[in-house]
């Protein structure tokens, strides 16, 4: 996850403030001095006889919430509300699925296999599906370089090599019986390690945690494993999803190990952008997909709030959470996208809504909007961001000026604060929080208790206000638009509105680092959006260079 920076804290409700001044202490009683105090804490002013009429409710509320601690809720369990992404009247595609993929190259097998280690999985599958190389052959190729090159870059928590290997074998097996399962049949892949896989730990990338097994496999992996994928590692993630800093240290930057990979994809991303892994899956819920991408040079989408089930995945914020490929090139994200997107009859949120997937598109028939204000600051990267609206130019697309709406975005970045408390709950109140590597302000241990402060008041004020921004964003009135990476509002409120974003490379810094552009599709959209993002990707090449440190 993006770092937070500082977020806007408050109060749970005026009876917490009085709950934390019984708490322990079960002859003390909650005074009219408690209220005052906390009245300071989020903004209010009562009179002396308002505060003393609020003594008896306050006490009551208490013995309800420790009636409630009394109910172990396991991190799974989702609150009754859910977040809609839908603006009213929004009309959802209809139809049948229909997945394009570029015509296959023609390749040949290398003398040495690991020749095929950044090779997108378009044309590894296409090495598969002709029998040039088998998903065994390349399974080992890869655990390979994970055990060689993994500790360099301190990305990968668990080998799942057995696992891994069985699935190989059994691919080739069918291969060589004639039955293709398709473009994912035997490739071998990553995932982040917030998502369950029975056998193997999954650790959340988190000291209190490290021991943890789950017995079961994660709706995605599920949905790879019938596709015939291989998982060869459970890859890193910053401690509960922010930051690159996990419990076995810091995942480091395949173009500068002398730099973190950002977060909180962490391992996905520097993984992937290795050659250790064909793709890997990532999460996001503020920029845990975008920022680690950009660092790698990595090609990421998020898709859209309700598209991807996230039964078996860590949950940090259920109204903002999202899973979604970290690969080499747009058209592998729409190869993985394809193949875990869709209901599970486990996550509520998730509609069964078509994918329609074409490699060609005419941008002259795509209405493409750009984020004038965000271009026009100054800000590390601009040229190549501007670089990039002039080829998409050039590429036929008519570039039109729109901007975001109006409010004050960051003000509610406290609604993923509140439900991360909660969702680790029994971890703040058991004391187990001072096993988390970062102890800061800005680390979770810090965020989860200050968050205990948020009133249940303003959490609904702001999902309000969300909802205002959920119905003028469709009065944007374009297929996509391209926004820079990181200025402006774009990347966090479109996390909370849920629209879906693919991040690719753009360039290079003076320090010959990785730099990115982010394509924004409509809620649904990711077809369109995936096919403007592959032009643009196609004539940039700038996805062919890979890290000197790892060729």
């Amino acid at each position: 996850m993006k770092k937070l920076g500082t977020i806007a804290l408050g109060v749970l409700t005026l009876a917490c403030a009085g709950a934390l001044s019984a708490a322990g202490d079960g002859e003390r009683t909650i005074e009219t001095r408690d209220v005052a105090a906390a009245e300071r804490i989020i903004g209010l002013d009562f009179s002396e006889a308002e505060r003393d009429s609020l003594l008896r409710d306050l006490a009551e509320n208490l013995e309800s919430y420790l009636a409630m601690r009394g109910i172990a809720l396991d991190n799974a369990v989702a609150p009754a509300i859910e977040f809609d992404p839908l603006p009213a009247g929004f009309p959802l595609p209809s139809g049948r699925s229909r997945f394009e993929p570029s015509p296959a190259r023609k390749l040949a097998r290398p003398a040495d296999l690991e020749e095929l280690a950044f090779l997108p999985v378009r044309d590894l599958a296409e090495l598969i599906r002709t029998k040039k190389v088998s998903s065994t052959e390349l399974t080992k190729m890869y655990l390979g370089r994970l055990r060689r090159l993994g500790p360099r870059l301190e990305c990968v928590v668990t080998l799942t090599e057995e696992r891994a290997l069985e699935a190989a074998r059994r691919a080739d097996e069918e291969i060589a019986r004639g039955t293709y399962r398709g473009l994912l049949h035997g490739i071998p892949y990553g995932a982040k390690d917030l998502l369950a896989v029975k056998g193997y730990p999954t650790t959340w990338g988190a000291a209190p945690y490290k021991d943890q097994t789950i017995d079961a496999d994660a709706s995605v992996i599920r949905k790879l494993d019938r596709a015939g994928a291989v998982l060869v590692a459970k890859l890193t993630l910053g401690a509960l999803a922010w930051g690159d800093v996990w419990f076995g240290g810091t995942t480091r930057n395949p173009w500068n190990l002398d730099q973190g990979s950002s977060g909180s994809s962490a391992g996905s991303a520097a993984a992937t952008a290795a050659g250790l892994v064909a793709f890997a899956i990532g999460t996001e819920t503020w920029g845990s997909i975008v920022s680690p991408a950009t660092r790698c040079g990595a090609t990421g989408l998020r898709p859209t709030y309700g598209r991807v089930s996230r039964a078996g995945a860590m949950a940090l914020s259920w109204s903002m959470d999202k899973i979604g490929p970290i690969c080499r090139t747009v058209e592998d994200c729409a190869i993985v996208f394809d193949a875990i997107r869709g209901p599970d009859g486990a996550d509520r949120t998730v509609l069964d809504v078509p994918f329609v997937y074409t490699p060609k598109v005419d941008l002259g028939t795509i209405r493409v909007g750009y984020l004038k204000s965000a271009f026009d600051e100054e800000y590390e990267g601009r040229a190549n961001d501007l670089a990039s609206l002039e080829r998409l130019r050039a590429l036929g697309a008519e570039l039109v000026s729109v901007e975001l709406p109006d409010y004050p975005v960051y003000s509610i970045s406290f609604i993923l604060s509140a439900e991360a408390a909660a969702a680790f709950d029994e971890l703040t109140r058991s004391g187990r929080d001072s096993l988390m590597v970062r102890q800061v302000r800005n680390a979770w241990p810090n965020v989860f208790r200050a968050s205990r402060f948020i009133p249940a008041v303003e959490y609904i004020q702001a999902n309000r206000i969300r909802r205002l921004l959920v119905e003028e964003m469709e009065s944007l009135g374009v297929d996509v638009w391209v926004s820079p990476a990181f200025e402006g509002s774009n990347l966090l409120l479109t996390n909370l509105t849920g629209h879906p974003c693919v991040v690719l490379p753009n360039g290079f810094d003076a320090k010959g680092s990785p730099t990115s552009i982010t394509f924004m599709g409509r809620l649904f959209g990711e077809g369109v959006l995936l096919a403007v993002a592959k032009a643009y990707q196609d004539a940039a090449g700038f996805h062919l260079v890979h890290p000197p440190l790892f060729e």
